[in-house]
């Protein structure tokens, strides 16, 4: 067996067990903490719960089946290699679901204490098992095939609003068989922790920034800014349209506890200099995140 083969195996291992974490954190989150405390849910797991809750149904098995036409669509539209990845995770998800629902109801204890506590966990497990799956470029299928189907044929229309807007309609669902309101409120605390550690995961715990230097000096500035961070610096020609003048803007991007120190090593070659900072939420590269292939 050669080093590339070897090497081709050892990722699909890794990646099927990222999957397999990813879903028993996502199944511990809803049936440990999310349905004792009644807590709504969004996507197919949500519309899982609904038939658990009217019918007795399983949600894993109610889920997986509401997949099954929109994974069809997705095979048929977006390409067969999503279509391939996104449907391995939603069965494991499935199975993840009802093993965990057996394991809560006969093995492990169930969370009811404090709700905004279960919501919080609920969020993070929720926000972590997600993640986890997305770093592996798959998803765990849902409304999100239905905003990036909609898209494909409406690509003025975002994929985020169409999942909103179908997960919206989902929780209000759930508020509606639990019959509380507080089901739903509770859902977004969930929706907000879950997305923050998804993000985390994703683009990392320190989001960068980038730094725009507009300066007369810019060999002296981009020196000491190599000098004192290790960042590194392009410097681009720049014209003031006012001025007229003929000036240099340093581009720079650093960690956000790198910014400050920044400034200040730049102040002190040039008080006059004109400085942008602004968000880079995802940055590629050495001293950061990986490669774009190694995200996918």
């Amino acid at each position: 067996m050669n080093k590339q083969k070897e090497k081709n195996i050892s990722g699909y291992i890794k990646t099927g067990l990222k999957w397999i974490i990813g879903c028993l954190c996502y199944a511990t989150a809803v049936n440990g903490f999310a349905l004792p405390n009644s807590i709504a849910q969004s996507g197919m797991t949500g519309a899982g719960v609904i038939f658990h809750k009217l019918f007795g149904f399983q949600i894993g098995v109610v889920s997986f089946l509401l997949n099954l036409p929109l994974l069809f669509l997705m095979w048929r539209y977006i390409g067969r290699k999503t279509f391939i990845r996104t449907i391995v995770v939603t069965a494991i998800l499935s199975l993840a679901l009802d093993g965990m629902a057996w394991m809560f109801a006969n093995v492990l204890p169930v969370y009811t204490d404090d709700k905004i506590i279960a919501s919080l966990v609920c969020g993070l497990l929720q926000g972590t098992g997600l993640g986890i799956i997305m770093t592996t470029g798959a998803t765990s299928g849902g409304t999100d095939i239905i905003g990036r189907l909609v898209h494909k044929h409406w690509p003025h229309i975002p994929v985020g609003k169409v999942v909103l807007v179908a997960d919206g309609l989902i929780v209000i669902a759930n508020m509606l068989v639990f019959r509380s309101v507080s089901s739903g409120l509770y859902a977004i605390i969930v929706a907000y922790v879950s997305t923050t550690v998804i993000d985390a995961l994703l683009y990392g715990m320190g989001n960068g920034k980038m730094l725009m230097i507009f300066t007369s000096k810019a060999q002296e500035v981009s020196h000491a800014m190599i000098t004192s961070s290790r960042r590194g610096v392009t410097i681009i020609p720049a014209v003031g349209a006012y001025t007229g003048e003929d000036k240099n803007m340093l581009i720079c991007v650093a960690r956000k506890h790198e910014i400050n120190a920044l400034i200040k090593t730049v102040k002190s070659i040039d008080s006059e200099t004109f400085i942008i900072v602004s968000e880079a939420n995802e940055i590629l590269g050495n001293g950061f995140t990986g490669s774009i292939d190694e995200k996918t």
